[in-house]
C-alpha cells in the first residue's frame, strides 16, 4: 500500500492500522475545547510529522494518520478529510479552509480489478504558503507548488505550479495578472 501498489483494504494489518486511527480520531475530535498546545500533542501522536505551530480544528478525519506530514504553522480548518493511504505532505505556512478533502486513495479503472477489491494510492504534495479555499477537493497524485492559491469549491485534478491560482471544476490555472 505505502509503495503505491495494489492492495486490499480487507487485509488484517491494514484493518488494524485503520482501527487504531479511528480510536485516535475519537480522542482528537473530542478535544475541540482543549487548548491548542494539548491538541498539538494529540496531533503528534496520530500523524507522521507535525511541525511547530501546526493546527487542525476538529472534527478531522483520515484513514491512517501516519502518512500525513504537516510543516510548521500549517492550519486546517473544521471538517477536513485526508484519505492518506500513501503520503500527504503539506508545507509550512499553508492554510486550508473548512471541509477541504485531500484524497490519495484511488481505484483501478479495470472493473475486474475493482470487483477483486483492489485499491492503490498516489501521493499528494502541497507546497509552502499555499491557500486552499473551503470545500476544495484535491485528487490523488496532485502536486501544488509553493505560494499557490486554490479557489473555494475547486476540484484539483492535475498539478498546480508554484505561485499560480487555480479555480473551478475541474480546476484551471488562471492567467497571471500584469
Amino acid at each position: 500500500m505505502l509503495a503505491g501498489e495494489a492492495y486490499r483494504f480487507s487485509d488484517p494489518e491494514i484493518q488494524a492500522d485503520h482501527a487504531a486511527a479511528k480510536a485516535w480520531m475519537v480522542r482528537y475530535n473530542a478535544a475541540l475545547a482543549e487548548p491548542a498546545p494539548a491538541r498539538h500533542v494529540l496531533l503528534a501522536e496520530g500523524l507522521g510529522e507535525v511541525g511547530e505551530g501546526a493546527a487542525i480544528r476538529p472534527p478531522f478525519h483520515c484513514d491512517y494518520g501516519y502518512n500525513i506530514r504537516l510543516g510548521k504553522d500549517v492550519f486546517l480548518n473544521f471538517n477536513c478529510v485526508i484519505l492518506d493511504v500513501v503520503g500527504v505532505t503539506i508545507g509550512e505556512g499553508t492554510m486550508i479552509g473548512p471541509a477541504v478533502q485531500i484524497y490519495t486513495a484511488d481505484h483501478p479503472r479495470d472493473p475486474e480489478q475493482r470487483r477483486a477489491g483492489l485499491e492503490f494510492g498516489r501521493p499528494v504534495s502541497i507546497g509552502r504558503n499555499v491557500w486552499i479555499g473551503g470545500g476544495a477537493i484535491i485528487l490523488p497524485g496532485v502536486s501544488i507548488g509553493d505560494d499557490a492559491v486554490i479557489g473555494a469549491g475547486s476540484v484539483v485534478t492535475r498539478d498546480v505550479p508554484a505561485g499560480a491560482t487555480a479555480v473551478g471544476n475541474p480546476a484551471r490555472v488562471l492567467a497571471p495578472r500584469d
